[in-house]
């Protein structure tokens, strides 16, 4: 009898060629694919060239304003300086507005993820019994373990306008955080202007009333001499009085400003206050930056909301393609390796080795017109994050004329009115001489002096609009903020999360 030599088992190990072959077909396919949906396009506006409301802010030269994001510098109060500092790093929106940029980067890393295979592990035993007429009940054991994974070749571009969709969702994040930063920035400025211009009109009173307080009672000693009316005596207290009551009422004003300020510094109210400011209308005045405007044009690169809108047009756009894609079908690659065998001392064994490799190619036929209501909806959301770009801007370019038209009246308005607050107190002096000559009634040093006070406030008050103007115009025309500020919130966010791996 010859013996026969047996061939060894034919060995079911992970072929490696096979998937090396999936995968350059599949990269093939990939690079032949295309993205269907349109390709993203700014939308078009038309401009004008210039300004309708020109003034002197029109012709400054770029500063602080344009070169540095620490815009509120320009008004040159330290004190300013550093509860914006503050406010940058404790107010709850901006922490909020950080929270949601930090929301908007992993959805756009989960979309990015798609582009990858997923890859898995498992492990574990497994007993089954079976029965059979003739061997009866039977218990088996299995152990298996091994890796798995699944790609979707993106032949239509799905994943990469998912992709598209998220970055540019991330990147509209990034500019509403700005646009936070901004607004809360600019609203402190403006309630801390107007506390400043507050603490001048109360300087304004006590002055105001200390002057009253020396004309009632030279008014008495007038009335106690014989020379004076009881009725100037009561003129002279009622115009003392009312002035004293102004003076507690501006409190009401002052507190209500130093309220809000804690509050947009993240702190209760009882938490903070601010000692009253000594300074002058003068300086005040001189702490007022001229402010560059640029182009129209400019608007769309610098104001952080437009760029806001702007990036969320482009993701809806994005969504289009998305929408699109589910008409073609979706091409998933899938593999598999590792061992199996029914006992575990032989599990890692050549012959326990097993593998597969397959593909699939799934369409869907009818879905009851959901997918043509998808790309209806889709394309409505991108007219309608359009028509939100075109109307942001619109609204942009108005704030700066208004504000720039504001400057420019108020500008004029002040320079009268700083030559009626000189006649009027010319008028109060020469009133009030002829009074303690005997030449004029009290009622002719009354009415002046109310009239010079009157003018005085109007000028404070003037001084405190063109502030809180100043600040809205830098605001309007973005703060120094630029769309290369998304990529620097990026890069700051990146090195966050890295420093935190660390750690």
């Amino acid at each position: 009898m010859t013996a026969t030599t047996k061939s060894p088992p034919r060995s079911t190990a992970f072929q490696p060629a096979p998937l090396l072959s999936a995968a350059a077909i599949a990269t093939a396919l990939l690079l032949g694919g295309c993205a269907v949906g349109p390709d993203y396009v700014r939308p078009q506006l038309d401009l004008p060239t210039a300004y309708k409301e020109q003034g002197p802010w029109k012709k400054a030269e770029p500063g602080q304003i344009d070169s540095n994001q620490r815009w509120w510098e320009a008004y040159r109060d330290p004190v300013l300086n550093g509860l914006i500092e503050q406010a940058n790093q404790a107010n709850q929106n901006i922490r909020l507005a950080e929270a949601q940029y930090r929301q908007a980067q992993a959805t756009a890393a989960i979309a990015r993820a798609s582009l990858w295979p997923t890859i898995g592990a498992s492990a574990g035993p497994t007993r089954a019994q079976t029965n059979s007429p003739t061997a009866g009940s039977r218990l088996t054991d299995t152990y298996a373990v091994g890796l798995n994974a699944s790609w979707e070749a993106d032949i239509w571009g799905r994943v990469r306008r998912s992709v598209e969709n998220g970055d540019a969702a991330s990147h509209a994040s990034a500019a509403s955080l700005g646009a936070a930063r901004l607004s809360i920035q600019a609203t402190l400025a403006q309630n801390y202007l107007q506390l400043r211009v507050t603490d001048l009109q109360k300087d304004l009173y006590a002055r105001t009333v200390a002057a009253y307080t020396r004309s009632f009672q030279l008014t008495r000693h007038q009335y106690d001499a014989g020379v004076a009316l009881r009725s100037d005596v009561a003129l002279a207290e009622t115009q003392l009085r009312a002035a004293q009551a102004q003076l507690i009422d501006l409190d009401a004003t002052r507190n209500q400003l130093e309220h809000a300020i804690a509050i947009l510094l993240g702190k209760a109210p009882a938490a903070f206050s601010l000692a009253p400011l000594t300074t002058d209308a003068a300086a005040l005045q001189a702490s007022m930056p001229a402010t560059p405007t640029g182009l129209p044009s400019d608007l769309l690169e610098r104001r952080p909301d437009i760029a806001n809108a702007e990036r969320l047009a482009a993701a809806a756009n994005a969504n289009i393609g998305v929408a699109r894609a589910a008409y073609f079908p979706a091409l998933t690659l899938g593999a598999s390796g590792g061992y199996s065998g029914v006992s575990f001392s032989q599990l890692f064994d050549t012959p326990s080795r097993v593998w597969s490799l397959g593909a699939t190619l799934a369409v869907v036929l009818f879905d009851g017109g959901a997918r043509s209501a998808r790309n209806d909806q889709a394309t409505a959301a991108f007219d309608g994050a359009v028509a939100t770009y075109k109307q942001t801007v619109l609204g942009g370019l108005q704030e700066v004329e208004d504000n720039l038209s504001t400057l420019r009246v108020l500008d004029q308005e002040s320079q009268v009115q700083d030559q009626a607050v000189k006649a009027a107190q010319l008028s109060e002096r020469l009133a009030l001489s002829q009074y303690q000559a005997g030449t004029t009634t009290y009622i002719a040093v009354v009415t002046t002096q109310a009239t010079s006070l009157t003018n005085q406030r109007t000028a404070v008050t003037l001084l405190g609009r063109q502030l809180v103007a100043s600040v809205a115009l830098i605001k309007a025309t973005g703060g120094g903020w630029t769309v290369a500020d998304i990529d620097k919130v990026s890069a700051s966010a990146a090195s966050t999360s890295a420093n935190k791996a660390d750690k």
